[in-house]
């Protein structure tokens, strides 16, 4: 795994070698495999957790442990507690779309503080497949055949948001965890609730094989290509699709 997200941090040309990179992390067995691995990569990780208070004893237990993780792994540690509810009755949002501009504004703020290159967050395969399913089954034209970017600017601000596990899948990434590395991590109780959209398509994709959730995941990255290849962009995925088209006819 170590191999292959380097190599795909390179080849999107996420990070630089040595670059110091804000990791986002909730505790969970993404987020604590992800700065596992930019970590052994020898980058420079700054950590920043989110308390958001919706889950009362389980948001304090994944604050101590996130705490913990970066006193043994000896990374500097940001935490900011929200108010959300609160702040979510003053923006007339919902509590989810509250919490996202909420971190995504705290994470700017933290990454320009500490001269941070990028925003790593702990997106994958499986991530990518749920929102390629939601745009399908809301209507989607080409770009949103794109699902989520390697690397795509903050949209509550201008840093790079970075997805360098977009190579691999949340088996993989337990697989890593749990057998490879011997790294404990927390779970979030509220993933189990499949009345919340995103959590109904996560449960029915749990079923797929892990191909079939990589096949869809690749499907993105060539529906990027096209979109890149059309708006007159230089990028790999642009070369790749251009390539094919060429090699076809």
């Amino acid at each position: 795994m170590l191999r292959r997200v380097l190599k795909y941090i390179r080849d999107n040309e996420l990070l630089a070698t040595g670059d110091r990179v804000l990791v986002c992390v909730s505790g969970g067995a993404d987020s604590v495999a992800l700065l596992d691995v930019l970590l052994r990569g020898g980058y420079e990780c700054t950590v920043a957790h989110c308390n958001f208070h919706l889950r009362r004893e389980e948001s304090d237990r994944d604050e101590r442990f996130v705490r913990q993780l970066c006193e043994q792994r000896k990374v500097h540690l940001e935490v900011r507690n929200f108010d959300t509810c609160t702040e979510s009755e003053r923006m007339g949002r919902s509590i989810e779309m509250t919490a996202r501009l909420l971190r995504y504004e705290w994470f700017e703020q933290v990454a320009k503080t500490y001269d941070c290159k990028a925003i790593a967050v702990a997106h994958h395969q499986n991530d990518q497949a749920e929102t390629l399913i939601m745009n399908l089954r809301r209507g989607a034209g080409i770009r949103g055949l794109c699902g989520m970017r390697p690397k795509s600017v903050n949209p509550c601000g201008e840093m790079p948001v970075i997805r360098p596990l977009l190579c691999t899948t949340h088996d993989y990434i337990i697989h890593y965890l749990k057998d490879i590395r011997h790294i404990s991590w927390v779970e979030d109780s509220t993933n189990s609730d499949t009345t919340i959209r995103r959590n109904s398509v996560r449960d029915e994709l749990s079923r797929y094989p892990k191909a079939e959730i990589e096949h869809i995941a690749q499907t993105a990255r060539i529906m990027q290509g096209y979109v890149d290849w059309l708006e007159g962009k230089d990028t790999l995925v642009a070369h790749e699709v251009k390539t094919y088209e060429k090699d076809r006819k």
